[in-house]
């Protein structure tokens, strides 16, 4: 038996003392995070929501198998947050529909959730009316056709079932509860409230397609209700890729299980807690960041410079040579050398250690504490 089969679906209870200590120190840890970034000013708050928001888009398709171009990510929300920076590119259709679902959930989030609204959100996700080679119903409740809807695993004719939700014929009633629910001012914590929304999307499973993505999209948004701000700085769905096995694992036994859901909450409130420790950590990359553009401002520098500077602020994949500068930059090889030794001049780059068969560069170190020596302080 599945909950929703359950008598008293979908009363959800559970043991409000045995909760209470992990909401304390999430609502606690919410507030010092937004309180820290608000004092940051706007264009590091921007750039914070930059990162954020890439990393909420990329890992919430990843859960489901679907590997995104990074850069299109970025791209389609940097121009969103108008923010100008090097070396955007073109975006696919498919990336800019899924940065606008999160983007109407979080920047929007007052407004009310109704049916159409999640019909645009899911539409958006299957601009093609098709999930992979399958074609599927497309802004519209899933339908009696497309048979029952079970989450299995397992190889062709071993297939283990998950879950099966509920049947076709009662999705509409079913999400109409649920709206009215999740737009309605109830007695719950709205951190709680978002992971019971989460929980309640995901298990009656309303399309053919993105239930997953869209109930961690309508988490989002109670988020940043409970936040009560637009600005994202924590990233929910990068915490549940890394623990993508026990995400699966409670809410297949919560949803095997009675009304009670206190082992669900408790599992979201400590993904929660451990996504809010990450972004404290990626505030300190932010802040890195900003001390080293605030030097860098008395340097001469060009805009294939800046261009691969952020990349290695923003954590450079390999060594970087001067090929790879003259890759990246889209220039010749003599012309990286004369950017590469100009920054070497100026004290912004250094030679690696190591050498080997071909030089590499990194950022000099700023000292910890302060820009003593370096040029005006941030």
């Amino acid at each position: 038996m599945y909950i929703y089969q359950r008598h008293d679906w979908p009363a959800f209870h559970w043991d409000q003392e045995y909760v209470s200590r992990p909401l304390a120190q999430v609502r606690y840890r919410q507030g010092r995070l937004i309180g820290h970034m608000t004092a940051l000013g706007f264009s590091l708050q921007n750039e914070a929501m930059l990162d954020t928001l890439t990393l909420d888009v990329l890992k919430s398709n990843e859960i489901e198998g679907e590997l995104l171009n990074a850069e299109q990510v970025r791209s389609s929300i940097a121009r969103r947050l108008g923010i100008e920076t090097f070396g955007l590119v073109a975006v696919d259709r498919d990336v800019e529909g899924i940065v606008d679902v999160l983007f109407d959930a979080t920047q929007r989030f007052t407004e009310l959730l109704t049916g159409d609204r999640l019909f645009d959100w899911h539409a958006a996700l299957f601009p093609t009316g098709r999930s992979g080679m399958h074609r599927i119903t497309v802004a519209n409740w899933r339908t009696q056709e497309a048979g029952p809807m079970q989450v299995v695993s397992g190889a062709s004719g071993r297939e283990i079932v998950h879950f099966q939700a509920p049947d076709s014929a009662i999705v509409g009633a079913e999400m109409q509860q649920f709206i009215d629910w999740f737009n309605a001012d109830v007695p719950i914590d709205p951190v709680l409230k978002a992971a019971v929304a989460h929980l309640w999307f995901v298990t009656v499973h309303p399309f053919d397609d993105g239930n997953g993505r869209l109930a961690r999209t309508i988490a989002d948004m109670q988020l940043a209700r409970a936040d009560r701000s637009h600005r994202r700085f924590y990233s929910m769905s990068a915490q549940i890729r890394k623990e993508r096995n026990a995400y699966y694992a409670v809410l297949e036994r919560t949803q095997r299980g009675d009304l009670n859901i206190t082992d669900w909450l408790s599992w979201f409130l400590g993904c929660l807690d451990r996504a809010l420790s990450a972004a404290e950590a990626g505030l300190a990359v932010v802040l890195r960041k900003a001390r080293y553009w605030e030097w860098l401002h008395t340097k001469s520098l060009n805009d294939r410079q800046r261009l691969l500077i952020n990349k290695l602020l923003d954590g450079f994949d390999g060594k970087l040579t001067s090929s790879k500068w003259a890759k990246i930059a889209k220039c010749s090889q003599d012309t990286a050398l004369r950017d590469i030794q100009s920054l070497l001049e100026q004290g912004v780059l250094e030679k690696e250690a190591g050498g080997g068969r071909s030089t590499s560069y990194c950022l000099i170190d700023l000292p910890a504490n302060g820009l003593d020596g370096y040029g005006p302080q941030p």
